[in-house]
């Protein structure tokens, strides 16, 4: 069996392609892609594999960009981690899925489905079905973070927010007055919760408002770097990949 991964944690892909071999050895992973562009020339350019496991955000948009602008010829398994109502369209639609992190008995099951169930062209409706749910998800954005100091809470609001970073699997939120707060979230959980119009993630460790970008610079081989107020403590630089999509969000 012939298998394409995308998914734009590279440790979550990795996991899952070793997964899958130790499954069964006669497993193939093609390619492991990390974004919507990248996926979308890879598959108009080569054969469709048997099954694709992908995730549902990616580094440049949502999964169901891709399958809007290339025709599959495959069953697609999804590996998210969405709420119950969410799972249960998949379900519905007879489209299998995984939450993260991904577990070795869970995934056994999935390929068992793929192999033993029929796959006829299900995508057109369960992509309008999803899409729907998710621009329903996503006007629910947190506004807040209240945070714990000794013996009392304080509120901070998200929009006052300059951005947020991560170091040593620690989060913080900058402010701009350059004061931190170290938040409880991972990143990925950020991104789920904040409302994708305000934050964008420039990086792995930076997750930004679009209110604290001063300057945008012209770097080296198609690369942007992101100028920001307060200045971070290192220098945020973007890859040519995602800087076609993070000047899209600007301008619009």
């Amino acid at each position: 069996m012939k298998v394409l991964i995308i998914e734009d944690e590279l440790h979550n892909a990795k996991r899952l392609r070793a997964i899958l071999e130790d499954i069964d050895p006669k497993i193939e992973v093609l390619a492991m892609l990390e974004g919507v562009t990248e996926s979308i020339s890879w598959l108009k350019d080569q054969q469709h594999p048997d099954l694709i496991f992908t995730d549902v955000r990616l580094t440049d948009g949502l999964c169901f960009d891709i399958f809007s602008q290339v025709k599959l010829k495959c069953p697609v398994i999804f590996t998210s981690a969405f709420d119950e109502y969410a799972l249960r369209a998949f379900k519905v639609n007879s489209v299998d899925y995984l939450l993260k992190p991904i577990k070795k008995e869970e995934l056994m099951k999935s390929l068992h489905k793929f192999k033993t169930n029929s796959h006829p062209s299900y995508l057109g409706q369960m992509l309008d079905d999803v899409a729907a749910i998710l621009k329903q998800q996503q006007k629910n954005y947190r506004t807040r973070f209240l945070i714990p100091v000794r013996d009392s809470f304080y509120t901070v609001m998200i929009k006052e927010v300059a951005y947020f970073y991560t170091e040593y699997r620690t989060t913080r939120a900058v402010m701009p007055d350059n004061q931190h707060h170290i938040l409880p979230f991972t990143m990925e959980e950020l991104e789920e919760e904040l409302d994708p119009d305000v934050f964008f993630r420039v990086s792995r460790q930076y997750l930004i408002n679009n209110k604290s970008i001063t300057r945008i610079n012209n770097y080296f081989n198609g690369k942007l770097h992101i100028v920001l107020s307060p200045e971070p403590a290192e220098k945020i630089i973007m890859s040519r990949d995602k800087s076609r999509t993070f000047k899209q969000w600007l301008d619009r």
